[in-house]
């Protein structure tokens, strides 16, 4: 696609590296055919091809955007569906994560837009205080059904509904490993993980302990920053990946990490990309480089691993949500199913399997509508197949899936794993009707 940057433009690296993405776009429209807003819309503009135009003329004319413009672009989903059908190589992510930065700094919208969008960042990204709003939700929860459906109750009605999601035990302390070690990890111990689903990262604690693979605290770490780059707040989520990488950094330093572990793939695909987010600072951008290279899902470390034996071969039907972060956004497509089959687990292909579910960090609760029609559609996908469960690896897909009309208990890929090899039954399954 010809572009008409200046040469003072593409001096800002920003801008830079957004002029080469929308230059390599060849504009054939493979993009749309996998796109889920698109899939549900039929409008140009809510498909990757229609949106690069948009940011293209917002970023190359230097425009301040208009509600048009935002809308759109507001209702991508960011699953990256895009990335893995492109023939041309589009850096689609980097594109749009600019371009959120740019709507964020020069648009403003309305007052209670922009009160739900600081409402969310201040909330989520902070263990302790989103536990607080859970509690408090679940107090007001009751009063779901009273709400109309429209505008911005909408939000507060899938907000409400978030807090009635069912959650985990309390996390448990870190089980030592075996006393031959083959590896030494540290985990992403994430923001809305913990509080949802502690039980994640005790599986895989215990997962790993059988294994014989080291897992070692990394005190100072926090939210991945994933869910304010994702609003447009760039500020807030290069000091969450600066903070990250410092403490990281000192486990690298003393004794080393063979992986940074992450359990929920949304996170992964933002710590893969800490080498790119901060490239530009000197004191970062070879340590932020390194931990994008430690980074990797659990099914990627388990994968790299031989698993235990099974010692409760349950046989059930599961039916596997590949989450969009995990298939797209980092490429890792075989590993959990390989792994899930070794357990002895009967896998079942699902239809349309490359489209997002709608959870998408906080799109459930921004984009009520098309999150739930996205839901309902993969419910559908998920039920044609009669799966006893449904896996997943993102604590969005999970709780995303759990409500409505799920046709199965949803658990993390992991809780199987250890549960086949040795580990207690899923606190999910207790679900099973």
């Amino acid at each position: 696609m010809q572009t008409r940057f200046s040469a003072e433009q593409l001096r800002d690296p920003h801008l830079a590296a957004s002029e080469k993405a929308i230059r390599t776009c060849v504009h054939c429209g493979f993009c749309n055919a996998t796109c889920p807003t698109y899939a549900l819309l039929g409008d140009e503009l809510d498909g990757p091809r229609g949106r690069i135009m948009l940011m293209k003329d917002m970023l190359e004319n230097q425009r301040t955007p208009s509600a048009e413009t935002v809308k759109h672009i507001d209702r991508c989903l960011s699953c990256l569906s895009c990335k893995t059908t492109c023939p041309s190589g589009v850096d689609y992510m980097h594109l749009v994560d600019h371009s959120r930065a740019w709507i964020e700094q020069r648009y403003e919208r309305p007052w209670i837009d922009r009160m739900l969008r600081g409402l969310l960042a201040g909330l989520l990204p902070y263990p302790r205080r989103f536990r607080f709003a859970l509690a408090m939700g679940r107090l007001f929860s009751p009063l779901v059904g009273l709400l109309p459906n429209i505008g911005f109750l909408k939000s507060l009605r899938a907000m409400l509904e978030l807090s009635r999601a069912p959650t985990g035990a309390v996390r448990e302390g870190i089980i030592a490993a075996p006393t031959v070690r083959k590896a030494r990890v540290a985990f992403l111990e994430g923001c809305a993980e913990p509080v949802l689903q502690p039980n994640i990262q005790q599986a895989a604690t215990r997962l790993f302990a059988r294994m014989g693979i080291e897992v070692v605290p990394a005190p100072g770490q926090g939210c991945c920053g994933a869910l304010v780059h994702h609003l447009g707040k760039e500020a807030r989520s290069l000091a969450f990946a600066r903070a990250n990488v410092d403490a990281w950094s000192r486990v690298i330093d003393d004794g080393g990490l063979d992986a940074i572990v992450i359990t929920a793939s949304g996170c992964g695909t933002s710590l893969k990309d800490y080498g790119f987010m901060l490239r530009n600072e000197p004191a970062y951008a070879a340590r932020a480089a390194k931990v994008s290279t430690l980074a990797r899902d659990v099914s990627e470390v388990l994968a790299a691993h031989e698993l235990p034996a099974v010692t409760n071969p349950s046989g059930l039907i599961v039916a596997y949500h590949a989450a969009c972060s995990l298939q797209h956004g980092q490429g890792v497509r075989e590993a959990p199913r390989r792994l899930l089959t070794e357990a002895g687990f009967q896998l079942r292909d699902i239809a349309e399997s490359h489209l997002c579910c709608g959870s998408a960090g906080v799109y459930n609760i921004l984009q009520p509508d098309l999150a739930e029609a996205l839901r309902e559609r993969k419910q559908n996908a998920l039920a044609a197949v009669a799966p006893q469960v449904v896996a997943t690896g993102n604590i969005g897909c999970l709780t995303q899936l759990s409500r409505g009309k799920a046709p199965a208990p949803v658990v993390h890929t992991v809780e199987l794993l250890d549960w086949a090899t040795g580990g207690p039954e899923p606190e999910g399954l207790s679900r099973r009707t």
